[in-house]
């Protein structure tokens, strides 16, 4: 796997900012739209895009305050960035699209998808945020670093002072050792405590036991409409997994229609480093079947 310095990303304004995107692929294909997490950005899809391109038109933006777009003055809340993306693609003229997502990508997805169920053909998803009724349903190993993400005070200096998403959680969950060249690409972003601040926000609004109560509830409404929506699906699973298990991931897409399961091997949360071989190859395949069966 060669892995290059970022290269500078085209730049589109979007709402008061600019959000960047790499695109790859012939735009008469079908669109493929790639959403991050969190403190990624389109970079982590580098490896995985050069194997869909050849089938599809692949967009994947940098979210707002990620990757090369802009940092503007918001809270950086999920419906902030759901708002962002909105625009987006708005501003990128897509109206429909296979959707491949990860994290935080995932949400945004499941989100779309249920508001809009006209835009999503179809989903590849992995290591995806569902909301949690308890901590004992987050990751064991993660539980008491995330409470003290949410502990005012204590994950401000944790995250923001000392950057611990980045340089704690990116690199300690991913099976591979992240080379200097591939950190120095994730750190660009977030040089400054207030530049980190959405890596800040993700954590505390991941919908755990409740809170909070806006993202969970919507989180919540998502999911319904996911279980009850009858386009394809391709749920990844990394050995062991983060947030999704080998196991829990055949559990979840049996209360799903239409949705197979590709155990892609080992992987922690950050699949698409550990994985893109896997993940960009099943994506082609896939999609290549769904355009097949469209067009008979």
């Amino acid at each position: 796997m060669t892995t290059l310095h970022d290269v500078a990303l085209k730049q589109v304004p979007v709402l008061d900012s600019t959000m960047a995107y790499r695109e790859a692929g012939s735009p008469a294909s079908p669109t493929v739209l790639f959403l991050h997490g969190n403190p990624t950005s389109s970079y982590i899809w580098r490896n995985i895009i050069p194997l869909v391109a050849p089938v599809a038109h692949c967009v994947a933006p940098d979210l707002i305050g990620f990757g090369q777009s802009g940092k503007p003055a918001i809270e950086y809340r999920f419906f902030d960035h759901v708002r962002y993306l909105d625009a987006f693609l708005d501003k990128a003229d897509i109206a429909s699209a296979y959707v491949v997502a990860h994290d935080w990508g995932t949400a945004l997805a499941f989100h779309l998808a249920a508001r809009r169920p006209e835009f999503v053909r179809a989903l590849a998803f992995m290591e995806f945020i569902r909301p949690m009724p308890t901590w004992e349903d987050f990751h064991p190993a993660a539980v008491e670093t995330f409470k003290k993400f949410r502990t005012p005070g204590v994950g401000e200096r944790m995250i923001l002072e000392e950057n611990a998403f980045v340089e704690g959680v990116l690199p300690g969950a991913t099976v591979r050792k992240l080379t200097e060249e591939e950190m120095a690409v994730y750190r660009a972003p977030f040089p400054t405590p207030e530049s980190r601040r959405p890596t800040w926000r993700f954590p505390n609004d991941l919908p755990i036991a409740g809170e909070p109560a806006d993202v969970y509830s919507v989180i919540e409404d998502a999911h319904r409409a996911l279980a009850q929506s009858s386009y394809p699906k391709l749920l990844f699973a990394g050995d062991p997994g983060a947030l999704v298990s080998p196991t829990f991931a055949e559990r979840f897409a049996s209360g799903l229609k239409r949705c197979r399961v590709v155990h892609i091997g080992p992987g922690i949360h950050y699949l698409p480093e550990d994985n893109p071989q896997a993940i960009g190859s099943g994506v082609h395949k896939w999609l290549t079947e769904l355009e097949v069966a469209a067009g008979s």
